[in-house]
C-alpha cells in the first residue's frame, strides 16, 4: 500500500500544526534514501522522517530510533549546510499531488536571508527528496535523475526544478462538487473501481475500490450505475470529501489480516475486507506509518547493508556444495580399487598367454570358487607387465583418494553446517553492529577479505537477555561467536542449555544458580532456541537440552560448533509473542 494524495493532504495537516515556526536542529541519512531530522521548537523536539524507498515512500513523524553510518553522505552533508539552523515557515500541497514543499527560512555562507525548499516526492519508483533554492533551481537531490533517465524531467544540481506534471483530465475532491465528480465516474463505465480511479485524483485503489463497494453493496456491476446506485455513490464520495475537508471527520486506520500482519490503511475507515481483516483506528497518521512500515523497514535497511555479506555466504555455499558432489563422486568411483587389483594379479598370472597389441582379454578368475571367465581391458599400446603395472598403480591411487576424499568430505560438510550458521545469525541480525561482528566473523574465518579501517571498532553486543514467568534468566546468542562466549565462559556447569537438533540456531542457556529450573522455565527456554533458530517459522521443532557441563568444544572446530551428550529432546512450536513478552527491557 502507497500512501495516496489524499491520506498526504491529511498528513500534512498534521505535519503543519506541530512543525510550523520549528528550527533544523540535527539532520541525519540513516541510508542512502532516507533522511531524518530533529526539529527543535518551544513544545519540544520532534523527528521528522522522509524516506524515497521504492517501496515505502512516506513523510512523517517518528519515534523509532533509527542507526546512522559512522560517516555522514554528501547529500546529508549538504542538508546540514544550508539548512540548520534554519526555521520551517511553510509545508505546501499542490491540490492532491503525492508531493509535500517544505519551505524553510535559511542564512546562507554571507549571511543573507534565503529561502530554501525540500521537496518531498512521494510517487513509488520515482520517489525522491529534493533541495531547491530561492530561484527555483536544484540544489542537489536524494536521487540525482539524468536524461538518459528522463529526458523530461532530470533532476541534477543547478538545473531549474519542474514540478510533476498534474493530470487535468482527472478532478478532485477539493476544488469540485460531488455531483461533478459523480458525474465524470459515470462516463468512465465499468468495472466501477477502475472508472473512479480512472476519473479521480489522488485516491488510491483502496479508497476507489471502498466507494465502488458502498455503491454496489454486492450488486453486479453492469458498467451502468441505477438510480438507488447514484445515490449509494455520491453519499460515499461526500463521506470521503468530509474526511479531507473536515479535520474531525478524519480517521487513520489501518488493517490487519488474520494472522496479524498489516494489510492496508487510509485516513477513513475500510470495510470491504469483512470478517478477512480487522481494521483499528490509530493514535495519528504517522504513527500509524511508523506501526505499519517499521518491520518492513527494518527488514530493508539491513537487506541493503548486509548484500555483501549474502552474496559471499551464497557464493561460499555453492562452491563448497559444487566441491563436495566432485568428491562424492570421486569416491564412488575409488571404491571399484578392488576391480582393478583383481585385474592386475590376473594380468600376471597370465603373461605368456595374452597376446601383444590386445584390446581386451578373457582371463579365467581363480580367486572365486566357480572360476567365472573375466574380460579385462587393455590398453594395445602397452605390453601385458605395462598394463598390469597401470592397473596396480590406479589401485593405489583409488585407495588413497577414499582416505583423503573421506576426511575432504568430511570438512566441506562440517563447512556448510558452520556457513548455514552464519546464514541463520545474519537472517535474524537487526542491528548495524551485529551486521558488523558477522563480518568480523566471516574476516576471521577466512570467507571475507580483511579491509583496514581506522575507525574504532564498535563494543560487542550483548547476548539477548530474557526472564522466564517463574524468574529465571535466559541468555540467547546472537552470533556464532556470541554462541562461543555464551556456552564456554559465561554459563557454569550447572546451568542448562539448549540448541535445535540438527538445525542452525543459537545457544540458548538458563543461569540457574544450582537451582533445577521447573518445567515452565524449561519449555519457555526451548521454545526460545527454536524461535531463534532456521526453523522460527516450522511447528513441532526438536530441541535438544543438556546441562552446560555436558557441552563440549572440540580444538579446532569453527566458532559455534560444540558436541554434547546426556541429552533430552522436546518438541515445540517456535513462538514470536512469547519472546517479545519475555524479553527484558
Amino acid at each position: 500500500m502507497a500512501i495516496d494524495g489524499a491520506y498526504l493532504y491529511c498528513l500534512r495537516a498534521e505535519l503543519e500544526e506541530r512543525l510550523l515556526g520549528s528550527r533544523v536542529d540535527k539532520i541525519h541519512q540513516p541510508s542512502k534514501e532516507e533522511l531524518v531530522f530533529s526539529l527543535r521548537s518551544q513544545t519540544g523536539h520532534v523527528k521528522l522522517y522522509i524516506s524515497a524507498r521504492v517501496n515505502s515512500p512516506r513523510v512523517q513523524f517518528t519515534d523509532i530510533s533509527l542507526e546512522n553510518p559512522p560517516s555522514p553522505p554528501m547529500f546529508c552533508m549538504l542538508l546540514r549546510k544550508r539548512l540548520s539552523g534554519a526555521r520551517l515557515v511553510a509545508v505546501r500541497q499542490i491540490g492532491l499531488e503525492r508531493v509535500l514543499y517544505f519551505d524553510f527560512d535559511a542564512v546562507n555562507e554571507l549571511g543573507d536571508a534565503v529561502r530554501l525548499t525540500l521537496a518531498a516526492e512521494i510517487m513509488g519508483r520515482y520517489s525522491n527528496i529534493i533541495l531547491i533554492d530561492g530561484d527555483s533551481r536544484v540544489v542537489d537531490a536524494i536521487k540525482r535523475v539524468d536524461l538518459t533517465m528522463s529526458p523530461m524531467r532530470p533532476i541534477l544540481p543547478g538545473i531549474e526544478y519542474i514540478v510533476p506534471l498534474v493530470d487535468s483530465v482527472r478532478v478532485d475532491l477539493l476544488n469540485n462538487t460531488v455531483e461533478e465528480v459523480a458525474a465524470r465516474i459515470r462516463e468512465g463505465g465499468a468495472p466501477l473501481d477502475r472508472a473512479i480511479r480512472s476519473c479521480t485524483q489522488g485516491l488510491s485503489p483502496l479508497v476507489c475500490r471502498e466507494i465502488a463497494y458502498q455503491t454496489l453493496r454486492g450488486e453486479e456491476d453492469s458498467g451502468t450505475l441505477t438510480e438507488a446506485q447514484e445515490h449509494r455513490l455520491e453519499r460515499a464520495l461526500y463521506r470521503v470529501q468530509q474526511a479531507l475537508l473536515t479535520p474531525e471527520k478524519r480517521t487513520p486506520y489501518v488493517l490487519y489480516r488474520t494472522d496479524h500482519t498489516p494489510l492496508d490503511f487510509s485516513f477513513l475507515p475500510i470495510t470491504q475486507y469483512g470478517l478477512s481483516a480487522v481494521g483499528r483506528e490509530a493514535d495519528g497518521f504517522s504513527r500509524l506509518l511508523d506501526e505499519f512500515y517499521a518491520e518492513k523497514d527494518a527488514a530493508e535497511r539491513m537487506r541493503q547493508r548486509s548484500q555483501d555479506v549474502w552474496r559471499i555466504l551464497n557464493t561460499a555455499i555453492d562452491r563448497i556444495s559444487r566441491k563436495l558432489g566432485n568428491q562424492r563422486r570421486e569416491l564412488k568411483d575409488s571404491t571399484k580399487r578392488d576391480e582393478k587389483r583383481l585385474y592386475a594379479d590376473l594380468i600376471n598370472a597370465n603373461l605368456h598367454s595374452i597376446p601383444k597389441g590386445a584390446a581386451q582379454v578373457e582371463l579365467i578368475n581363480y580367486y572365486e570358487e566357480t572360476c567365472p571367465t573375466v574380460t579385462v581391458p587393455l590398453d594395445p599400446a602397452l605390453t601385458a607387465v605395462q598394463n598390469a603395472q597401470r592397473y596396480y598403480k590406479d589401485y593405489r591411487k583409488a585407495k588413497t583418494a577414499e582416505e583423503i576424499l573421506g576426511q575432504q568430505i568430511a570438512i566441506g560438510e562440517q563447512d556448510l553446517v558452520y556457513l548455514d550458521s552464519v546464514f541463520d545469525a545474519l537472517s535474524r541480525a537487526t542491528t548495524v553492529r551485529e551486521l558488523e561482528e558477522l563480518r568480523a566473523e566471516l574476516m576471521a574465518t577466512g570467507y571475507m577479505r580483511r579491509q583496514g579501517s581506522k575507525q574504532k571498532p564498535p563494543p560487542p553486543t550483548k547476548p539477548l537477555e530474557f526472564v522466564s514467568d517463574d524468574g529465571f534468566t535466559i541468555l540467547v546468542g546472537r552470533n556464532n561467536v556470541q554462541n562461543d562466549k555464551l556456552t564456554t565462559r559465561i554459563a557454569k556447569g550447572s546451568d542448562w542449555w539448549f540448541h535445535t537438533k540438527n538445525i542452525a540456531g543459537s545457544h540458548t542457556v538458563i543461569l540457574t544458580d544450582g537451582v533445577t529450573p521447573p518445567d515452565t522455565t524449561v519449555m519457555q527456554a526451548a521454545i526460545l532456541a527454536a524461535t531463534h533458530s532456521k526453523a522460527a517459522d516450522s511447528a513441532q521443532v526438536p530441541v535438544d537440552y543438556t546441562q552446560i557441563r555436558n557441552v563440549k568444544k572440540p580444538a579446532g572446530a569453527k566458532p559455534g560448533m560444540v558436541i554434547y551428550e546426556t541429552n533430552r529432546t522436546v518438541y515445540v512450536t517456535p513462538d514470536k509473542t512469547l519472546a517479545a513478552r519475555l524479553l527484558k527491557a
